[in-house]
């Protein structure tokens, strides 16, 4: 129990939602799924389709946005 009118600092939370869709590689680099691949697959090129395959790394520009909703993962 804290006491009346001490500061604290906060926890900081992780965004759910995006703790599920990122992972980190063994460096420290961020991925996630990659996405243009639900519907309207004849269309898109075979090469086109092998490529999104797989997950994909973020870009450094993304990055710190992104390290910021999950800082424990």
């Amino acid at each position: 129990m804290r006491k009346k009118g001490s500061t604290y600092m906060p926890k900081m939370r992780t965004k759910r939602a995006a703790a599920k869709r990122l992972k980190v590689t063994g460096t420290g680099k961020l991925m996630a799924r990659s996405g243009w691949k639900r519907h309207l697959l004849e269309a898109k090129s075979p090469k086109r389709r092998r490529k999104l395959r797989g997950p994909r790394l973020i870009s450094e520009a993304d990055t710190p946005r992104l390290k910021r909703l999950v800082p424990y993962l």
